[in-house]
């Protein structure tokens, strides 16, 4: 056991995050989770991720979609959050298009429905080289799908269900090798039943009482999946962890 002290001042707190080597995923693309949670593990307060975040954390979290080829969230969370298309700095801009990326990266919604609000910003204010991506499945409404290639690029992941899989192979096949999941909780633990979590980065938020709404909600029967602590930080009292999939040591218990 080690005790953790305050240690060197990071004076870019991304940087860290940017100097991981994601070539190497276990499978089609690397997956990195990005989430916060109450000391008391809730995800939300009043439904909202946005209400349990912290100063700090609200900071690393527009700033770590750098890192990312796109964004991919679960549309319960675009709909509550109010998402809209990522807009980076300017630095963080140039430093992609210098590296042959759009500016800014798309955000790719997973929807089995189709039930969203193609008006909304996400859809409508989406640059033509960052186009908004809808994941679905083929057993989507065939009218709904048709509003929803109007105003997005529609992927198919599965017949009835997206398929945390098949997902990620087609946003592979379409170039994306950094995929940066924004939750929900669900859509999380779809993807680590389906052992397609590389990395998660956890922000600990020092309150307690929200929702009983946990980071991860894992399918049942999927089993344990064991991670690997790879960097700690903290900025007042929000702690920062970085863990990847512990592979050498078997990154699923049955």
């Amino acid at each position: 056991m080690h005790v953790l002290e305050p240690g060197t001042e990071v004076p870019d707190p991304l940087a860290p995050y940017l100097d991981v080597d994601r070539s190497r995923p276990a499978h089609e693309c690397w997956v990195t989770g990005h989430m916060v949670a109450g000391i008391d593990g809730t995800a939300a307060i009043d439904g909202r991720v946005g209400s349990l975040s912290t100063a700090p954390d609200q900071a690393l979290f527009r700033s770590m979609r750098q890192i990312a080829d796109i964004v991919m969230v679960g549309a319960e969370t675009v709909r509550r959050e109010g998402y809209g298309p990522v807009r980076l700095s300017e630095e963080a801009r140039a430093q992609r298009v210098g590296a042959g990326k759009p500016g800014n990266p798309p955000v790719a919604v997973i929807s089995r429905s189709l039930d969203l609000d193609w008006t909304a910003r996400l859809f409508t204010d989406a640059p033509e080289d960052a186009r908004t991506h809808v994941i679905t499945c083929t057993a989507a409404d065939p009218a709904r799908r048709a509003e929803a290639e109007k105003a997005a690029t529609v992927v198919d992941a599965g017949r009835d269900a997206v398929e945390p899989a098949a997902a990620l192979r087609a946003l592979a096949d379409l170039g994306h090798r950094v995929v940066l999941c924004e939750g929900g909780p669900t859509w999380l633990g779809e993807l680590v039943a389906a052992d397609r979590l590389d990395e998660l980065c956890l922000s600990i938020s020092p309150l307690m009482g929200g929702d009983p709404l946990p980071v991860c909600v894992n399918p049942a029967g999927s089993g344990i999946a064991r991670f690997a602590l790879k960097g700690a930080m903290a900025d007042g009292d929000t702690l920062f962890l970085r863990y990847e999939t512990d592979r050498q040591g078997g990154a699923r218990d049955a």
